[in-house]
Parts: structure tokens; C-alpha cells; sequence
């Protein structure tokens, strides 16, 4: 596990990598180019400025990019400079403290240099780009843990210059700087309902009596006390407020969020009667944290949500495509962690868990169905060299009964589980993703049925992005390995609540893990 007290923490450094080889691009030439304009005297005067001030862990950056600013338009501060100014005066609900960035100061040095005068121009430059890269390294800094398979995707403390190369290559610093561009989509969108998110929970002591369904339009004293319940005034009337909020709590329980308190809606809420519901401000906070360990948009990669069953990759500086997945059960559970798909397997094997064995596949072989006819071969052990061994070797009422525990896989074929193709991150817990021919459990709401695998919607187009091309077979042979032309990472995550629509999804906590997160947390 890497937890907060690992020595060094940086995420996406592989992007970052490719970012320091690119920094070229950002020299004065190519900054001139994007204004459309050529050198000033002026902008060569603001330059010089510059480099008269800069010093320390700054001027590589600067010297790499002959001094050019990345605040300063012309003779005056850009709106880059007052945007970044904002984002570090509500940087508490990033669980930051704003002074450290001296917002104040900030503020002075911006009225300063609207004056044009050289000096405060390059010294707003320099006091800028140094608050955005202690920003930037501070709010990358993981506080939950995850499980790293790759030494290479163990977050660091990044440098300040490649910190300032990132943002200089942005087509837009504002956009980048208001996106926060650092950061995955996802912590963004997370971050701006946590903005804007209500306190409270309304009066979890009150319980509202079991009877008929409530709905909009009516009235009475079961109406009332389910206002109470979810914190709305005093009244006994469902009108469009108590409608509202009754959609926003079934959202927040997984349940259909049609707005109508039945039998369903009422029993959760007096379950958390019972039992407290988790603060949804502290929830969104929760689930910021696990945003916070992804990488930004910039770096290729695959983010799984095993919460909600959902996909998204990523390249570019934007989400390219997203898709519904069927994670493990709450006994089979996908785990968090991050690895790296380094190939897939095309016309894979399925090794049948031992459990499956003898509880659907034994009984079966007993009642004189044969292995073969089920579509399944016996192997001699558990090791990359085992052989092919007669099924009849095979003593299936001990098999049945738990005390035998054989080896079976599933071959290749229209019905193999695995379906046509699995995408490989190597681990020893045997997750990967991977195709299925079960297509109809991508209609259902809960999808929740996988030994902790993840089963694609759309395997082809999966593959399509990962190897530029369409993946097929060379030929009806088991087991073609296709290494990924450069590994991509993947982050197995859960998410109770996630970005969706521009509003925000909430789904059960499936797995139980949001109040032991939320405890951790709170022990910091």
C-alpha cells in the first residue's frame, strides 16, 4: 500500500514525463504564435523584467522559455492571473488552507501591475507561478490509500517546473487555471458540487410511518414528518421542494429517483433513523478524496468505477468515451488499485473459480453431462505449464463435497465468459476487464455480478482505443497475447458519488467502504 507517509507522491507522472520532452513547444515563439501577433518591444521588455527577478526552482522554467510570461498580456496582468487568485480562496473545500498561497498579496501584486509598470509586472509573474505550483503539489498530495502494481504510478511530489511546463502548454492558461487542468475531470466536477452542496441531512431522529404511497399534492401529518426527515420547513404540504428532495435522497440511496415516497423510500429513510445517513457534503468530500488520487485528463487512462459500474478513458485533456461495466459482488468485491494494461488476450481461457466448480459445474458432471459437452477441460495444477488431463481422473463427488479442488477452464468460444478478448494488468488477485456474452446485465441499474472482474459493454471499442486499430484474432487459436503498444494506466475506484449530467450522481455504498473511509479521514 502507499499511504501518506511514502517518501515522494506525484500522479500522472507519466504524463509528466511526456509534458518535460514537450516543453519546446512552449518556447516565446510558439507564445507569440498563439497571440498572432510578433515580438514587442513591450512583451521583450516584460521578459527582460522577468529575468531579472526570477530565481531558485523558477528559472528553469523561465530560462527554457526565454523568459516569456505565463500571466502577463501585453503590459497588463491576463484574467489567468485574478482566475488563479480565486481558485486558491476556496481551496479549504480541497482541505487546503488558502493562506499558504498568500491570496491577499496575490491580489495587491495584480492591482499593482495594472499599471504597467515593469517591475510589478515581473514580480506578480514570478509570485503567481510560484503559489500554482506549491497549489498544484499540494492538491495532488493522495489522503486515502490504493493499491500501486506499478512502481512507475506511485504519485511524487512534482517539480515546479514541470508543474509550469504542464500549464504552459495548455491551449488556454485561464481555462486550464478555472478547470483546474492538474486535476482529473472527475475531482473537478466533484469539487464544484461540494462548492455548492447544502449542509445537512435534515432530522435523522424522525420516523415517518409506514402507510400509503406519498405524492405530490397531498397533505397531512405523515407529509410533515417526512419535511422534517429531510430538513425542509415546517408545513405539511408535498409540494415541489419536498419532491425534489425526496429525488435527491433516493439518488443517494441507489433507488429509482421518481420524486414518490413509497414503502422502499420510507423504509431507507428510517433506516438512517436507525442509523445516521452519511452528510452528503461529507460524502461529495469523501469521494473528492478518491478523485484526488487519478491523474489529470492529459495522461492516458482508464478510470473504472466499481460503485456505480461505469467506465470512463481518457487522453488528450478530455474524456474520449465512457461505458456501463458489471464489477464484483459485495462477497466478490472489486478492489481498489492501479495498474498498467500491458496486453490483451484474444480467444482467452476462463480458469473457473473453485467455488463455481464445485457448486455448477460438478453437480453436472455427476448427473452425466461431461466436461467436454459443457464446454470446459481439466488441467493438472495451477502453474503456466500445466497439462490437459482426463476429466475422469477427476474425483467430482469430492469436487462436490469441497474436499477436491481441481483446476477448470472454460475454452474459447461464442459462450466463454471472458467473450472474445481480456485486457491484462498484471496482479496476483486475477483482475482484469474483459468482454462477456451476458450483454443483458448492462440494462439493469445495480450491476453487481462479477467475481471481481470487470465485464465491458463495449469491449471493441475499449480495444479499438487502446491499440488504435480493431483487435481480431489471427486465427481460431487460444490465448493470442497482443501487447498494448504503451502500457495505459488503469484505476479500479469507487465511487458513491460521481459527476453526471453536470449534476451528481449518488449510488449505494454496495461494499460498505464509505464509513470506515470517512473514519480514516477523520483520524487525520
Amino acid at each position: 500500500m502507499a499511504g501518506r507517509g511514502a517518501p515522494a507522491r506525484r500522479a500522472g507522472r507519466l504524463a509528466l514525463s511526456i509534458l518535460l520532452l514537450a516543453s519546446t513547444a512552449a518556447l516565446p515563439g510558439a507564445a507569440v504564435a498563439q497571440t498572432g501577433s510578433e515580438t514587442s518591444a513591450p512583451a521583450n521588455a516584460v521578459a527582460s523584467a522577468i529575468r531579472q527577478q526570477v530565481g531558485g526552482k523558477l528559472r528553469d522554467f523561465y530560462r527554457a522559455r526565454g523568459y516569456w510570461p505565463l500571466w502577463i498580456v501585453g503590459e497588463a496582468p491576463g484574467p489567468q492571473a485574478s482566475a488563479l487568485v480565486d481558485v486558491i480562496e476556496t481551496v479549504e473545500v480541497d482541505g487546503l488552507d488558502p493562506e499558504r498561497y498568500s491570496p491577499e498579496r496575490l491580489r495587491r501584486l495584480i492591482d499593482d501591475a495594472e499599471s504597467g509598470n515593469l517591475r510589478s509586472l515581473a514580480s506578480l509573474e514570478v509570485a503567481l507561478s510560484g503559489a500554482l505550483a506549491d497549489l498544484v503539489r499540494d492538491m495532488r498530495e493522495p489522503r486515502i490509500e490504493i493499491r500501486y502494481l506499478e512502481e512507475s504510478l506511485e504519485p511524487t511530489r512534482a517539480k515546479p517546473d514541470a508543474i509550469l511546463r504542464r500549464a504552459a502548454l495548455a491551449k488556454s492558461t485561464l481555462d486550464y487555471v478555472r478547470n483546474l487542468g492538474w486535476m482529473s475531470p472527475l475531482y473537478g466536477q466533484l469539487r464544484e458540487a461540494l462548492l455548492s452542496a447544502e449542509p445537512g441531512n435534515g432530522d435523522a431522529r424522525v420516523n415517518v410511518p409506514s402507510g400509503p404511497l406519498l405524492r405530490p399534492g397531498m397533505t397531512g401529518e405523515r407529509v410533515a414528518l417526512l419535511r422534517a426527515r429531510l430538513g425542509l420547513p415546517e408545513g405539511d404540504a408535498y409540494d415541489d421542494a419536498l419532491r425534489d428532495r425526496v429525488r435527491r435522497f433516493q439518488s443517494s440511496r441507489g433507488l429509482p429517483a421518481d420524486g414518490l415516497a413509497g414503502a422502499r423510500t420510507v423504509a431507507a429513510l428510517n433506516r438512517g433513523a436507525a442509523k445516521p445517513p452519511v452528510d452528503r457534503r461529507e460524502l461529495l468530500r469523501l469521494n473528492l478524496e478518491r478523485a484526488r488520487l487519478l491523474p489529470d485528463a492529459w495522461t492516458r487512462h482508464i478510470v473504472v468505477d466499481a460503485a456505480a459500474a461505469r467506465l470512463w478513458y481518457y487522453e488528450g485533456g478530455a474524456e474520449q468515451g465512457t461505458m456501463r461495466v458489471v464489477a464484483g459482488t459485495p462477497e466478490t468485491q472489486t478492489p481498489m488499485m492501479a495498474g498498467l494494461v500491458r496486453y490483451a488476450t484474444l480467444n482467452p481461457y476462463w480458469n473457473v473459480p473453485v467455488d463455481l466448480v464445485r457448486k455448477r459445474i460438478a453437480p453436472k458432471v455427476l448427473s452425466g453431462v461431461s466436461l467436454e459437452r459443457q464446454g470446459y477441460e481439466a488441467l493438472s495444477d495451477w502453474t503456466a505449464n500445466a497439462r490437459v488431463i482426463p476429466a475422469s481422473t477427476i474425483d467430482w463427488r469430492g469436487v462436490e463435497a469441497g474436499t477436491v479442488e481441481p483446476r477448470v477452464r472454460e475454452l474459447p468460444g461464442r459462450g466463454n465468459s471472458m467473450g472474445s478478448v481480456k485486457f491484462m494488468f498484471p496482479n496476483d488477485l486475477g483482475i482484469y476487464l474483459h468482454d462477456t456474452p451476458q450483454k443483458n446485465l448492462f440494462a439493469k441499474a445495480d450491476r453487481h455480478f462479477s467475481n471481481g472482474c470487470v465485464r465491458l459493454e463495449d469491449a471493441g471499442r475499449l480495444g479499438k482505443w487502446l491499440f488504435s486499430r480493431t483487435l481480431k484474432p489471427e486465427s481460431s487459436a487460444p490465448e493470442q497475447h497482443v501487447p498494448v503498444p504503451e502500457p495505459v494506466p488503469v484505476y479500479l475506484m469507487y465511487f458513491t458519488a460521481s459527476p453526471d449530467a453536470g449534476g451528481v450522481k449518488y449510488v449505494a455504498d454496495v461494499y460498505n467502504r464509505d464509513r470506515p473511509a470517512l473514519q480514516h479521514l477523520a483520524s487525520r
